[in-house]
């Protein structure tokens, strides 16, 4: 495989880098974390033991993804984006004894496919992000975001939908629940608070 690593990044023995990935300066890459093909890991960036990585992740500058983290395809993740791991976190236990790795049990982020977490937002584990959903810059997500949602705030909550080319999408005049991509043109249907996408033959449509 052929990967490029920075010499001033950090970068395990036992983790795997995929084929094109590049890990910038001062970035940690901890033990048995698997990167896919053509990912890129910015500077001063932390992925966790063990986090899981698909093809094409973008993780800028600063970033720190705690295990047990795990981040589909396509996904990005903003400069110092935080994706916790402890839903209860504390340095000591209730006798004051500092508490150690085996003393909590870690809870992890799972953000899907082609999702973006924009920049010092914070998703507090355990959550998931669906699939080509949005968070806004600085939005603190406390629960899970459902697949091309837009959410922003804190807590995160939902202000419209968005499209795989992360445009907010409009809703068809005349055709309630029926969302529509004002650049590629690709259509979707709203029913119960999900939406879903259509298949690619009626995106033109």
């Amino acid at each position: 495989m052929t990967y490029r690593v920075q010499p001033t990044a950090q970068v395990d023995a036992t983790a795997v880098i995929g084929d094109g990935s590049s890990v910038w300066d001062l970035a940690q890459i901890r033990e048995h974390a698997t990167l896919g093909d053509g990912c890129v890991v910015g500077r001063g960036a932390y992925v966790g033991t063990g986090v899981r990585i698909g093809d094409n992740v973008k993780i800028q500058n600063y970033a720190l993804v705690y295990e047990p983290a795990e981040l589909a395809d396509g996904v990005f993740i903003g400069p110092s984006v935080v994706l916790t791991n402890d839903h209860n976190p504390r340095s000591v236990d209730p006798e004051g004894k500092q508490k150690r790795g085996d003393d909590w049990e870690a809870v992890g982020v799972k953000v899907a496919e082609g999702a973006s977490l924009g920049a010092r937002s914070v998703c507090v584990a355990p959550v998931r992000v669906g699939r080509w959903a949005m968070v806004a810059a600085g939005a603190v997500v406390t629960k899970d975001v459902p697949d091309f949602a837009l959410v922003v705030g804190v807590p995160a909550r939902r202000i419209g939908w968005v499209g795989r080319a992360g445009v907010r999408l409009e809703e068809r005049d005349g055709e309630p629940g029926v969302w529509e991509c004002p650049r590629t043109g690709s259509l979707h249907d709203e029913k119960n608070g999900v939406l879903t996408e259509r298949v690619l033959t009626e995106r033109a449509g």
